[in-house]
């Protein structure tokens, strides 16, 4: 390798002033003021422009200059410009899932910036249950994400509204989307949806780095399955179901993450269109949960219900009913069209427009957007430096590490060690793949190390296919891939699925490996001189239980869709330089579940009468391939409770101290308990008694007191810690009574019920009496 002659210090000194001053060029230059440009004397001194001001009194005045003409276009995401108050035209849709996309024309990727950090795709960084990391994925010392959409914005090529992340439930492992999601789990999604959140938009008061947006409110997770769309599917929905369970996640993003913006979705709920309930959007994100934000529809919804759905008999009716029920922002052209005409037919007042505007404007504002020259921001010096960074780039590898998940270690048979093993087969129709690790809703990645790549940087790999693509539609390359498994020291099997099976309108149509990859597994592994090693690239989950009970291969792992690192990640827990430490963010069901189970049945809870068999750990009590929560690792964990409270009682608020109107079945109405600081300390001591260092997940379960409406058991709170070998470490749990020893009656109110909870960390258990409290007085 040859190496270039150092410069001289004088040349680095100069070459650094040249970096240096081609960087503040760029950000005073890029990008031109949004509006209030101090330049412009017909708008300078305006109180809309005035930062001084209080927001709500910036919008106001900038309301009250607005023609209706005006008012209308901006209801839209590619909203227009008002050149005689100063103001540029704004496209509101980008992009931000697992970084920086290229999906919706708000964002351009080329010139100055050709790429962005591609984190692993949200099911993998889920995966971790590290709320850490996926804090520090939107923020933390590296400031990822957020970021590089700022550099992004200032260098003229990205907005500043990104509509991510995706809360929705993970509900039927068919569902083409689930990828995006963090899982089954309310608690788990809700969890991961405010602390991205908070990543994203920083903690600047009530300033804003970028604006998030939580979606797709709400019921959504069916995309095109047995030739019913989202653009036509009525979800009916239980009102328990709803509040135990869809609506949790999204709750916990506008209370929790203060969310800037919430999406309404495509379907219907109980023959409703999201995007035209009241209920919904007007009465509980904003009445209720508090959104301090705006409430955008998903693209052409409300075009959609219109046309499509058939709800209003013209689209004047259409835009009213939409904006009327709290819909601020129309993701297409439909309310720009009609919304005028609406108002002229005396079907909306233009008052409505102004609280939908209000909203919108609100987060602009507080974005910065109306306050001058965007270099003079608090951002305004990001720029093309400080888009896929080392250390960016670093933190997408390490991402991917801890989301991977080890399902099978026989012998063990890893990691896989370079002094025993020469030669590796890598096989497999993902074993080459870059594009695939990013999953959907992706940018152009950084750069890419493949699996093959990154098993090569270890050891020296014999490489086939085996199958052209995931379809797997034939076995000619069969021959190939034996060939090569019988002459290797061990093979390693890379399968499972892409976009071409998985995607946005693309529902599965079963669990198992497409095709005859599982034929092309078989096969390689009776051939295999050595261990196979199975490894599953895919969001949703996969039938691999003749993987599991097949002798020949002693190794499963489960990557999801790792990021542009995918390669190394697997490599480095494959030959050892990393533990793995993943749990399974959702169910893996046998292909049999799906037996007489319509994707278009919402009901969670199963059904003895009707052999229903519910939905999600927790409420299905059949056989899995691999349950929630599942993961082991290259050294094994052992589990003590130090100390725990054995009672708990529930002290009342005081208008309903007295009486007996607080109850129901022995369950208290969390309405009625005084919730504040009403939790449980748990202490746990996790020894680890192998001989690596690991990071191990502690998930803590509850089991409430029997009911034929509680959850088998539901998960209320897990932690990350780092335990070195032979080492014990102590951890916290906190776990808030109201709202994670709860329940949902069949009304839909959130009861804590009376009597013994056990708690279920691992092997251990624990139980809580709770109780209501005599005179207000908490016992422990």
């Amino acid at each position: 390798m040859a190496f270039a002659a150092m410069p001289s210090p004088l040349s680095v000194t100069f070459l650094l002033f040249l970096l240096l001053l081609g960087a503040s060029f760029y950000t005073i230059e890029a990008r031109e003021p949004f509006a209030c440009d101090p330049k412009d004397a017909t708008t300078k001194g305006l109180p809309f422009c005035l930062a001084s001001l209080k927001v709500e009194d910036r919008v106001k005045d900038l309301i009250g200059r607005l023609t209706l003409q005006e008012k209308v276009k901006l209801l839209v995401s590619g909203a227009a410009a008002v050149p005689r108050l100063g103001i540029k035209g704004y496209e509101w849709w980008s992009e931000a899932l697992h970084g920086v996309s290229n999906v919706g024309p708000g964002t351009k990727f080329g010139g100055d910036f050709p790429g962005a950090t591609s984190f692993p795709q949200v099911i993998t960084t889920a995966a971790s249950f590290n709320a850490s990391l996926w804090e520090s994925i939107g923020r933390s010392v590296s400031q990822v994400v957020s970021d590089e959409a700022r550099a992004m914005y200032n260098g003229g090529v990205a907005g500043l509204t990104y509509w991510s992340p995706n809360v929705n439930i993970f509900r039927d492992p068919r569902w083409g989307r689930g990828q995006e999601t963090p899982g089954e789990d309310p608690v788990l999604v809700g969890k991961y949806a405010a602390s991205y959140v908070r990543g994203l938009q920083g903690n600047d008061g009530n300033r804003l780095k970028v604006a998030a947006c939580c979606k797709h409110f709400t019921a959504y997770d069916l995309d095109n399955w047995n030739g019913v769309d989202r653009y036509h599917f009525n979800a009916k929905v239980s009102k328990q179901d709803i509040v135990d369970t869809f609506d949790v996640p999204f709750k916990m993003c506008v209370k929790e993450g203060k969310v800037a913006s919430v999406m309404c979705s495509y379907n219907q709920v109980n023959g409703v269109p999201t995007c035209a309930d009241p209920n919904l959007l007007k009465k509980t994100v904003r009445g209720v949960w508090g959104l301090d934000g705006y409430i955008v529809s998903d693209c052409d919804s409300v075009g959609v219900y219109y046309t499509q759905q058939h709800y209003t008999s013209t689209p004047e009716e259409a835009a009213a009913d939409a904006v009327k029920a709290g819909l601020d922002l129309d993701c297409g052209p439909f309310l720009g069209v009609h919304t005028e005409d609406a108002v002229k037919k005396g079907l909306l007042n233009e008052e409505d427009v102004n609280t939908a505007l209000a909203n919108t404007l609100n987060v602009q504002v507080r974005l910065g957007m109306f306050d001058g020259e965007p270099s003079k921001h608090p951002f305004g010096n990001l720029g093309p430096k400080d888009v896929c960074t080392p250390a960016h780039q670093e933190l997408a590898l390490e991402s991917a590490r801890q989301g991977i998940v080890l399902l099978k270690n026989r012998g063990p048979s890893l990691p896989l060690s370079t002094r025993r093993y020469r030669t590796v087969a890598v096989i497999g129709p993902n074993s080459n793949v870059t594009n695939t690790m990013i999953g959907n809703y992706a940018g152009v990645a950084c750069g890419y190390t493949s699996p093959l790549q990154g098993i090569g940087r270890y050891i020296k790999t014999i490489h086939q296919q085996g199958c052209a693509d995931v379809t797997c539609a034939d076995d000619k390359l069969f021959g190939a891939a034996v060939n090569v498994a019988s002459q290797a020291d061990a093979t390693i099997l890379v399968v499972g699925l892409d976009q071409t099976i998985e995607a946005e309108f693309k529902d599965r149509a079963g669990l198992v490996l497409p095709g005859r990859q599982q034929e092309l597994v078989s096969k390689v592994a009776a051939a295999s001189k050595g261990p196979t090693i199975l490894v599953l690239m895919s969001g949703g989950p996969i039938d691999v239980a003749f993987a599991k009970n097949d002798p020949r291969i002693p190794a499963i792992l489960w990557t999801g869709y790792p990021g542009q690192a995918g390669g190394a990640a697997i490599a480095d827990i494959l030959f050892g330089a990393y533990n793995p430490g993943g749990k399974l963010p959702m169910t893996w069901y046998p292909q049999d579940y799906l037996k007489n189970l319509p994707m278009t049945t919402m009901a969670m809870r199963s059904s003895q009468s009707t052999g229903y068999p519910g939905r999600t750990y927790r409420f299905y009590k059949g056989p899995v391939v691999y349950p929630f929560g599942y993961g082991i690792s290259y050294t094994k964990y052992v589990h003590t409770i130090a100390s725990a409270p054995t009672v708990i009682s529930i002290p009342l608020d005081g208008r309903h101290a007295r009486g007996n109107t607080t109850t129901s079945g022995k369950a208290i109405r969390v309405t009625h308990a005084k919730c504040n600081r009403l939790s449980i300390g748990v202490q746990v001591d996790v020894r680890n008694k192998g001989s690596r260092d690991g990071s191990h997940t502690l998930l803590v379960f509850s089991t409430p007191p029997a009911g034929h409406w509680v959850p088998h058991k539901q998960l209320v709170a897990f932690e990350k810690v780092h335990v070195p070998a032979r080492a014990q470490r102590r951890v916290l749990i906190n776990i808030h009574v109201c709202k994670y020893l709860s329940v949902v009656d069949k009304s839909g109110i959130r009861r804590i019920p009376m009597g013994l909870h056990s708690l279920h960390i691992g092997d251990t258990k624990h139980s809580v009496s709770i109780q209501e409290a005599k005179l207000g007085v908490i016992k422990s």
